[in-house]
């Protein structure tokens, strides 16, 4: 490809100069950082923050001798989207704005791709003239039209095509995809789950840990819906083949939220779920996690050890980074240095340094606790100990003055003493540095405007290992379902917990790799362990949840003992 100096053409740089986009001295910038990161200047100069994408597309209009279309203003009726599959608008990132017999206008971001044009008059069997237009500005349009990858018919049945100038935010798809959001934050979900089916498309929100299906989108709109969400999240929306990530920033109802994108390939399109994490609601103070009396006690004068490990455990969606958060956010003082590891950075804690996992750039748990210790922290978080490496690294820390918090995944506590020295981590390093662990799980609140008392019937007692006589004057309720409650008759959760405290019995123990079933055993005979079915127990007796949310949640651990 010749340089725009062997054509004649004016320098890029020159020509943002003197639409007075930049300056002499900020072109210099990005002449340095082109040279050490390679690119192209108008490329370096969006990354510098110096230029903006939209000013470098209207540069390029000049420099080519090519008009500007802006597309987020652009009404292109039926017959021209026509004239180019949906597939290649997606895959090679053009959009038809016009069509003059058999010539068609399209608008693209990169006139200087050759080739790829050569191969649209070939594909297309048509003559091509160019247009430019921004990059997201033709993402969207490509989203909005087609739908990305779906037949232009399918777009325009969902309405996009109808948008008014100027009216962009107001197009149906996008409506749509912000009311499927708006309703999941209003219901209190977690995560949205986008599911296509063999003849449906399938939307569910789930609300206090079970998936609640909801009134779904038709089939037909499925490819502009999953493309809408994607390029919300900064995802590829031509590769449907590969799992993508992305994350998406929204306000709602002045809330700020941060909705975490996942996407799988699946039997029938694209699955994809986003993780909602309200900044403000998410943070949880230690009361509200649901200690009961002497727990709560106990769990305060553990975390405000000036050494060791404490490790909390559990699956996937159990509240274990809630736990940890909590934790921190009690211990944060302007006194206390505070340094967390993590994959990534859920909500952002004033006062504390939080470090972000990048694996791609070999930013590790194990690379960032080495540096972390160069830092004279008191308290580190590690997000999760995956390896050997990085539990030594915390086991050395722990060892010389750090308080560490961290997680693990396991049923339950004494089986994290087991699970370490299963990593590769000696046994005596297990012994003298773990100074307790616990293991949670999350239950459903019983809705307390609509609960009701009950008798339980013998049966249902003995599955929580309780008589009648054994409740006293203790009531049980059950759920009945209200307005509050959308029926459900729960809101909220609450968490239900299993603390191991290290004994010097349990140390002995572990240094000689006793198994899971001897450390409970010597937990619940001298330490007190109550588990987490016992635990339990105790919320359903003091109004809290119900026998089946505590069955639910420990039935697979607590009964095995």
């Amino acid at each position: 490809m010749a340089t725009p100096a062997a054509t004649g053409r004016r320098l890029l740089g020159e020509i943002l100069r003197g639409l007075g986009y930049v300056t002499e001295e900020q072109i210099q910038a990005a002449l340095a950082h082109q040279k050490r990161a390679g690119g192209r200047i108008g490329e370096a100069l969006v990354a510098l923050g110096h230029a903006q994408p939209l000013q470098v597309t209207k540069a390029l209009a000049k420099q080519f001798g090519l008009p500007y279309v802006d597309l987020t203003k652009s009404r292109i009726p039926q017959s021209v989207l026509e004239a180019v599959p949906a597939n290649v608008a997606s895959e090679s990132l053009v959009m038809p704005v016009k069509r003059n017999g058999g010539t068609i206008v399209l608008a693209l971001s990169d006139p200087t791709n050759v080739a790829m044009l050569d191969d649209l008059r070939f594909t297309l069997g048509a003559e091509i003239e160019l247009a430019l237009a921004a990059p997201d500005a033709l993402r969207d349009a490509i989203a909005r039209h087609y739908g990305g990858g779906g037949a232009a018919a399918e777009a325009a049945a969902g309405g996009a095509a109808e948008a008014k100038p100027g009216e962009d935010d107001e197009a149906p798809i996008i409506r749509l995809v912000q009311q499927i959001i708006t309703d999941a934050v209003r219901v209190r979900a977690s995560d949205i789950h986008v599911e296509p089916m063999n003849d449906r498309l399938r939307v569910r929100y789930r609300v206090d840990g079970l998936c609640r299906e909801v009134e779904a989108p038709p089939k037909r709109l499925q490819p502009s819906i999953l493309s809408r969400l994607k390029i919300m999240a900064g995802m590829d929306i031509a590769e449907k083949r590969k799992p993508q990530d992305g994350r998406i920033n929204i306000t709602l109802e002045n809330r700020e939220l941060d909705l975490r994108v996942s996407s799988l390939p699946a039997s029938h399109g694209e699955s994809l779920v986003m993780r909602i994490l309200d900044r403000e609601r998410g943070l949880v103070s230690l009361g509200d996690l649901g200690f009961l009396g002497p727990d709560y006690e106990r769990f305060q004068r553990i975390i405000r050890r000036p050494n060791g490990i404490f490790l909390v455990t559990g699956p996937t969606g159990s509240g274990k980074t809630t736990t940890l958060y909590a934790a921190l956010k009690d211990l944060n003082r302007p006194d206390v240095k505070i340094i967390t590891a993590e994959e990534p950075v859920e909500y952002h804690l004033g006062g504390i340094n939080q470090v972000q996992v990048r694996r791609r750039i070999g930013l590790t748990f194990a690379r960032i606790l080495r540096s972390m210790l160069r830092q004279a922290p008191n308290i580190l978080l590690v997000g999760e100990i995956r390896d050997a490496e990085t539990a030594e690294i915390a086991i050395q820390a722990a060892l010389t003055g750090h308080l560490v918090f961290s997680t693990l995944h396991t049923n339950d506590s004494p089986s994290a003493l087991t699970r370490l020295i299963d990593m590769g981590v000696k046994p005596f390093l297990v012994a003298s540095s773990v100074q307790a662990i616990m293991a949670q799980r999350l239950v459903r609140n019983l809705c307390q405007k609509c609960r009701e008392p009950y008798e339980p019937p013998p049966s249902e007692l003995r599955a929580i290992g309780l008589r009648s006589e054994d409740l006293g004057a203790a009531q049980v309720f059950r759920p009945t379902g209200c307005s509050a409650c959308s029926g459900t008759g729960y809101r909220g959760r609450s968490g239900i917990f299993e603390l191991l405290e290290m004994s010097p019995k349990l140390r002995e123990l572990t240094f000689h790799k006793g198994s899971t079933v001897d450390l409970r055993t010597e937990a619940r005979a001298s330490g007190g362990l109550k588990t987490l079915l016992e635990d339990g127990v105790k919320k359903i007796l003091a109004g809290v949840t119900t026998v089946d949310e505590v069955l639910r949640m420990t039935a697979r651990t607590d009964l095995a003992y």
